[in-house]
């Protein structure tokens, strides 16, 4: 039977309406009262059934239908009538983890294509695979609406609602319900500092954006002009009913060095505060990851001490540093890092970052502040070998496994996965992946979509590729090609790099030296001509050779066990001669 009606509340922030504003909920209109202890706020009560009733609303006697900037269902799309969601109807079965993000290892999915479904219920079928990887954290990318199927996720255009064609608000709860019950924790991508070019109606209600700053999309999210108290109230809500309705163990916040804010008490911080008082409410461990491009240990540091007290944030450096020791790519913002790869790889390992305040030929200035190894443990940084960032801004969306030898691979997972930061791998990098990762899209207007296929094109024609050879994101194919084919994992070399990665995550579980987020403990040699480095992880050393020749490398101590090896290396006394590449991790005495 369907469900009965009851009586609702509807509340709506919309200062943009000078007159009057109606709720239509199931075909039937029903005039909004303003608030009067709340300036542009309006509302109403009405008999409604949850989880059926179809509501919009009206402003000042326009036809065209706004769906609820908060709705948590939009089954037609962005631009539809919003569905009433009871969260409270939904039969959870499984308690959250309840651990805290230091030693964890992330791994990051986009759904659409982590399976050939693409979808929630598809992603869930698949996380026995995650537990017997051994990571403990999925990170997903986007989820929320946006026009068209199939995208990235970052032109998200209702921050409340969960995308349709993944399975919607049930189909996000039953996966994180699954993952819960497999011992997995869920952090969720979310996207603050712009709303998506198709389908975004907020500033019909109100000054949700401000031409007072700009960035890259164009105007910025209203965070400090006028109405930004509301703007960020919504947001903040957002990102706690995530948490809340959700029950997402933790966020990640795309691109923070693009949120514009200059009030004294800074929206992350705002933010952090509301996600710890949640925490304390529920008794949960929640956290916040940033995106930041900024190398500031503030985003980090403890609100006590001064900072913004998010729980961590990435690390390119490390990635620029081992893809450019790996690959030998030199070209944009890899120039810095290519220089003397194993010098500044080891310089990052040992203190966070490689660009602490030094010289970036990129920027054409210097970039970042020195991290404080007392303030800043190395679990509040992200390392990783590959991101859906780092994979899908190349022309053609290649991974690393499309040029590098398996033993290359191998190698840069061993210093990922030993190192003292919080690790993370994206999908399918586990069994060296080979299929590709591209940029693609799904915009329903024909302009737009031309729009983005040639600004695309001409991005990448200033670096010599021609315009054939960058995939059109608005093709199906692009989209389809992208989607990781399960069948690699079983065959070789693909299997022999799945058995690594899993040994990898075993031994850092086992061996706490190789989790320990000390950075100050951290020692690194290398030879940069030969190609080798050896990370020193207490008694435990990992060892790799990047070059085409055997190496002898020293070991600091004694050898006394090979734990792990991707090749066959050949022990001495304190010494270790390996393979072309190839990476080993060995006890010492000392």
């Amino acid at each position: 039977m369907p469900p009965r009606p009851t009586s609702h509340s509807f509340e709506l922030w919309a200062p943009a309406a000078a007159h009057s504003v109606e709720l239509d909920l199931d075909g039937a209109r029903h005039p909004m009262h303003r608030d009067p202890e709340r300036p542009g706020w309006w509302q109403t009560t009405a008999p409604a059934r949850p989880g059926a009733s179809r509501y919009g609303y009206r402003l000042d006697g326009d036809p065209v239908l706004l769906p609820d900037p908060r709705a948590a269902r939009l089954p037609d799309g962005p631009e539809g009538p919003a569905q009433l969601v009871d969260h409270e109807a939904f039969e959870w079965t499984a308690p959250a983890p309840g651990a805290p993000l230091p030693g964890s290892v992330l791994y990051e999915l986009h759904i659409g294509t982590f399976t050939p479904e693409g979808t929630f219920d598809a992603a869930a079928a698949r996380l026995p695979h995650l537990v017997d990887l051994g990571v403990d954290t999925v990170s997903l990318m986007p989820v929320c609406t946006w026009a068209g199927a199939h995208g990235w996720g970052y032109d998200g255009v209702a921050p409340w609602a969960v995308h349709e064609p993944y399975g919607g608000p049930d189909g996000l709860k039953r996966f994180v319900d699954a993952a819960h019950r497999h011992g997995l924790r869920v952090s969720l991508d979310v996207v603050h500092n712009h709303l998506g070019p198709s389908g975004n109606l907020l500033p019909r209600f109100g000054p949700y954006f401000t031409d007072t700053h700009h960035t890259p999309w164009g105007s910025a999210v209203n965070l400090d002009a006028p109405g930004s108290d509301e703007v960020r109230a919504y947001l903040i809500g957002s990102a706690l009913a995530w948490l809340r309705d959700y029950r997402l163990d933790g966020l990640r916040l795309d691109a923070v060095h693009a949120l514009v804010d200059t009030r004294a008490l800074h929206f992350l911080e705002e933010l952090a505060a509301a996600v710890d008082g949640l925490a304390a409410a529920t008794g949960r461990h929640l956290h916040l990851i940033a995106e930041s491009d900024l190398n500031d240990p503030r985003h980090t540091t403890p609100r006590h001490d001064g900072g913004l007290g998010l729980t961590a944030q990435w690390s390119d450096d490390l990635h620029h540093c081992l893809h450019t020791a790996l690959t030998g790519e030199g070209q944009g913002y890899y120039a810095d890092f290519a220089v003397r790869p194993l010098t500044g790889l080891a310089k990052t390992l040992r203190h966070g970052w490689f660009h602490d305040g030094s010289w970036s030929s990129f920027r054409q200035r210097r970039h970042g502040r020195p991290l404080d190894p007392r303030r800043t443990p190395g679990h509040r940084l992200l390392g990783y070998l590959q991101t859906h960032d780092q994979i899908g801004n190349r022309a053609q969306g290649d991974r690393l496994a499309a040029g590098l030898a398996p033993g290359l691979l191998a190698a840069g997972a061993a210093l990922v996965l030993t190192s003292p930061f919080t690790p993370m791998l994206f999908m399918g990098e586990e069994w060296g992946a080979r299929t590709p990762w591209q940029y693609f899209t799904d915009h329903q207007d024909p302009g737009l979509a031309d729009a983005v296929r040639n600004g695309r094109r001409a991005e990448f024609a200033a670096h010599g590729w021609k315009p054939e050879d960058v995939p059109d994101p608005q093709e199906p194919a692009t989209f389809l090609g992208s989607k990781l084919d399960w069948t690699e994992s079983a065959r070789e070399p693909h299997a022999s790099l799945l058995a690594w990665y899993r040994a990898l995550l075993a031994l850092r579980r086992a061996h706490p030296a190789l989790a320990d987020p000390d950075l100050a403990a951290v020692d690194v040699e290398f030879d940069e001509s030969e190609r080798w480095l050896v990370l020193h992880r207490g008694h435990c050393r990992t060892a790799v050779n990047l070059s085409p020749e055997p190496r002898t490398v020293p070991l600091g101590g004694t050898f006394t066990d090979l734990l792990a090896a991707y090749g066959t290396p050949v022990p001495h006394r304190d010494a270790l001669t390996l393979p072309p590449a190839s990476a080993a991790v060995v006890r010492t005495a000392q």
